[in-house]
């Protein structure tokens, strides 16, 4: 009875009406799987693709460019491509009508579609040394771009339906944003678990393969007598012999590097997915639909046309694609840095998990926080704090240990940003459903939705193609580990978030509906359904 008692004020839901624990814990572990799937693809493919495959070393070109200009390209094209796409499925989505409802079928249909394009977006078919002497090389793209952008489809199919239904389960703008809360906390850790250890993972497995000048010269004195051989057999000088040797052992090291990461992302990937796909059915099994219309479902055109009548929606999307680099850091980007700057993969971990403090006691507060200061200042504080940490952060660098030590504290305080906007911008977006049936009538959750979305991938995209782009600003070589310029791979990641930070905030200045707005919206929307049934 203590823990029954818990759940229901940790929801803010009422014993025996309306949704109940048992679906908010279901809906949050549906997207605690779901964020297998989507961290694997977000953070790893493009890196499967730079350094497992090699698209990212010296010399690989597509296209006439750079292999890791191809695959920024690829990762912004195939994310932009796929972010419109949401309105279609919001469209399809509130067309939908079965016996369970609108949105949740689609956990129980796309369960195995998203999971098994998931395992092909990490085909271990390829040969790294083939693409990297070009025999393979527009083949392995094709193919693995191909896959990743019907992934992309597949996604949508799965995601935009997910959001919208917490609108169906529950109109109390309250108790969704606690069922949100904890939805976004377990997503977030879903997350967390790959981000954190699968660095960790392709780092111990690789280490082997990463030798230092000290290493070289002991393998050159344990192969004295091969490099002996070689100047007599050959005619050579001493150090012509051991330039010979010393590249053929780090070729072979190079690409036994490339094939392990290779197979590594794979093996995870079906890992992930196969943990990943009872979770769907779970979260189909134990949610239930209350709020969907009955009416004819409207066509993509009237869709369209709602969205466009909806302006406070139009303004968290504005806001959503201008902050899409706010947390480009925690992107490849950011694994970038820690493999190639910092030396270290399995640090990226370590700047991930170093967000989550300040993430889970925002994503605590925000309930606080949107009743004592409301949803809008609470995202435009918040945001307006990250812009400045990050400030400080570019302008402290990190080149020395007590520098690390403030950025680390930095990243920390950008946990609150994350995690109010992790939190709130969904439940702003459930209060614009409300906002568009007061206006005209008509819900629409699959269309709302479909912009969070569509704002999430525009994040993703921007993440992806500025992380890559600054591996190849920053002049470096997937193969050898060698670094052109340290320092422009930071800057591009720094200063980008600043500028995110701010922009994002300025749109929301505009935002109108205030908590106790929703809540007459809501009366007012019961009053004239009330009034219709009862003139039948």
């Amino acid at each position: 009875m203590k823990l029954d008692g818990f759940l229901h004020k940790l929801f803010g839901t009422t014993p025996g009406k309306g949704v109940q624990p048992k679906e908010a814990l279901a809906y949050s572990v549906a997207g605690f799987g779901q964020n297998f799937i989507c961290t694997i693809i977000g953070s790893y493919i493009t890196v499967f693709m730079t350094d497992a495959l090699l698209f990212g070393a010296d010399g690989v070109m597509v296209g006439g460019v750079s292999g890791a200009v191809a695959v920024a390209i690829l990762m912004l094209g195939a994310r932009i491509f796929d972010a419109f796409n949401d309105p279609i499925m919001g469209s399809v989505v509130d067309k939908t009508r079965t016996k369970w409802g609108k949105c949740r079928p689609y956990l129980k249909w796309m369960a195995f579609p998203i999971g098994i394009m998931t395992i092909l977006c990490f085909l271990p078919v390829f040969n790294a040394e083939n693409v990297y002497n070009g025999s393979q090389t527009t083949l392995a793209f094709v193919t693995i771009g191909t896959i990743y952008v019907i992934w992309s489809v597949f996604y949508t199919v799965a995601d935009v339906p997910y959001w919208g239904l917490s609108t169906c389960l529950t109109n109390n703008t309250a108790t969704r944003g606690n069922i949100l809360t904890v939805a976004r906390m377990f997503c977030t850790l879903g997350g967390g678990i790959v981000t954190v250890f699968l660095p960790v993972i392709t780092g111990s497995l690789t280490s082997k393969f990463k030798y230092t000048q000290d290493d070289i010269a002991q393998i050159l004195i344990d192969k004295a007598e091969a490099v002996a051989n070689m100047i007599v057999n050959q005619g050579i000088t001493a150090e012509e012999a051991a330039q010979t040797f010393v590249g053929t052992v780090r070729n072979g090291m190079e690409i036994a590097n490339a094939e392990t990461l290779k197979w590594t992302y794979f093996v995870a990937a079906v890992v992930l997915v196969v943990a990943a796909i009872p979770m769907f059915f779970y979260g189909f099994k134990n949610t239930k639909e209350r709020f969907t219309s009955e009416e004819n479902p409207p066509s993509f055109g009237h869709n369209l046309k709602l969205l466009f009548k909806n302006k406070e929606l139009l303004l968290i999307v504005l806001s959503g694609i201008l902050g899409g680099a706010r947390m480009v850091y925690s992107y490849t980007g950011g694994l970038y840095f820690a493999k190639y700057i910092l030396q270290n993969e399995g640090l990226y971990g370590i700047i991930t998990l170093l967000v989550v403090p300040g993430g889970l006691v925002a994503s605590i507060l925000v309930p606080w926080m949107s009743k004592k200061f409301t949803k809008k200042w609470s995202y435009i504080a918040v945001h307006l704090f990250g812009g400045v940490v990050m400030a400080v952060m570019y302008f402290v660098g990190y080149d020395a240990p007590w520098k690390m030590i403030i950025c680390a504290i930095g990243l920390v305080l950008l946990g609150i940003p994350q995690g109010v906007n992790n939190i709130i911008t969904y439940a702003m977006i459930g209060d614009t459903v409300d906002y568009l049936e007061w206006k005209t009538g008509e819900r629409g959750e699959g269309i709302c939705f479909a912009m969070q979305t569509l704002i999430n991938k525009i994040g993703m995209a921007v993440g992806a193609f500025i992380g890559v782009l600054s591996m190849s600003i920053a002049g470096i070589n997937a193969r050898t580990y060698e670094v052109a310029n340290p320092d422009a791979l930071w800057d591009v990641l720094i200063i980008s978030g600043v500028v995110s930070m701010f922009a994002c905030a300025v749109p929301m200045f505009f935002y109108t509906i205030t908590e106790k707005k929703q809540v007459q919206m809501v009366a007012e929307i019961e009053a004239r359904k009330a009034k219709k049934t009862a003139v039948k």
